[in-house]
């Protein structure tokens, strides 16, 4: 039997919604229409679907930046985020080469699954709002919902758990620990700098993560790696002091000035003012990127984690590089220059957020 030019797969015994024609006709019977309920048959179905844990099949309809929405019928749309896609359908087991690579190739592959089934659970319903969440990992997952529930009692925020790298993503690693899948973003997978989650880790490591938050009922659970590590801030402090002479390597040529690595979790930032004695309107006529400078320390902010940096004072004068007229200039440009202490925070910050991890 088909309504609408859909299924209607039910048997003896099953529940269902009806819509009363009339109460009672000549032969004393109420006459009832299945297909008159439309919309209100849907949510009633998606209702007892997500009350029984039922997997029901949806169809790709659109692709966005967070996700596919899907087709259910009866005039009603869902949506599958991408963190509830399944990880081996969008993400490379060894994953990106670069953050530019990712966002391309993320959005090519979601844009791919427009026209397909995908088997689904629903997750959450909010009909006033018009709103349907699925989950494709909940019907692919060989994780034990029972195991996972059983975790979700016993753990508490703050606990260190064992797991499993599931899946690489632009935006962090997905992992599994004790059955509870949560994700580690970029911002907490090392106390370093992370463009790129595959430099770190790659799907299969075994790795220790501590709960740093369960959201909605367990439905999104963050972990982190870098907080059950050693923080190199604290021996850090106690190496370095203002006025001390470093070696760094440029890593990025603004505006306003470059940025530099002293060493592994340690950044800073030589501001424009601080390059020449000269004045400086080309930062990148100064330094080169992936070259290594004598700089001087003339602060340091624990808070901020970062330094500011000198080259201008561990020289009479910084040499000018001569660039050819052909020469591609690589540097970053910005609306305004800030104080170097509020760029090298927006510089660490930077590219550490995404809409799927906020989930």
């Amino acid at each position: 039997m088909k309504l609408e030019g859909e299924k209607f797969d039910k048997k003896v015994g099953d529940e269902i919604l009806v819509y009363v024609i009339k109460g009672e006709n000549d032969l004393g019977q109420i006459e009832l229409s299945i297909r008159r309920t439309g919309t209100a048959r849907k949510w009633f179905d998606l209702q007892k679907a997500q009350e029984s844990d039922a997997s029901l099949s949806v169809q790709v309809i659109e692709a966005n930046t967070g996700g596919v929405i899907v087709n259910i019928g009866g005039g009603l749309r869902g949506f599958i985020p991408t963190s509830q896609l399944d990880n081996a359908r969008i993400y490379p087991l060894g994953g990106y080469t670069s953050k530019e690579e990712a966002g391309k190739e993320l959005q090519s592959k979601l844009a791919e699954l427009i026209g397909t089934d995908i088997e689904v659970k629903v997750i959450e319903i909010d009909r006033e709002k018009n709103r349907v969440i699925f989950s494709e990992k909940q019907v692919t997952s060989d994780l034990d919902p029972e195991k996972r529930e059983k975790t979700l009692e016993a753990v508490n925020v703050g606990d260190t758990l064992s797991g499993e790298v599931t899946g690489i993503a632009p935006f962090g690693l997905f992992v599994s620990a004790d059955g509870l899948e949560g994700l580690v973003h970029l911002s907490e997978i090392s106390w370093d700098k992370v463009t790129n989650p595959a430099d770190f880790h790659k799907v299969g490591d075994k790795v220790k993560v501590q709960l740093i938050g369960v959201d909605d009922g367990g439905k999104r659970i963050a972990y982190s790696i870098k907080r059950l590590q050693k923080d190199p801030w604290e021996e850090i402090i106690t190496k370095y002091k203002v006025g001390q002479r470093v070696k760094g390597e440029i890593t990025k040529i603004v505006d306003y000035g470059a940025f530099v690595r002293i060493e592994d979790g340690l950044n800073g930032l030589i501001h424009i003012s601080e390059l020449s004695d000269k004045l400086v309107k080309d930062p990148s006529k100064i330094v080169e990127i992936g070259q290594t400078y004598d700089l001087e320390i003339i602060s340091m902010s624990r808070e901020e984690r970062h330094l500011g940096l000198s080259l201008k004072r561990t020289k009479d004068e910084a040499p000018v590089k001569e660039k050819d007229a052909d020469e591609p200039v690589k540097k970053d440009t910005v609306e305004k220059v800030s104080p170097e202490m509020a760029r090298l925070s927006e510089y660490l910050d930077e590219d550490g957020e995404t809409e799927a991890d906020k989930k």
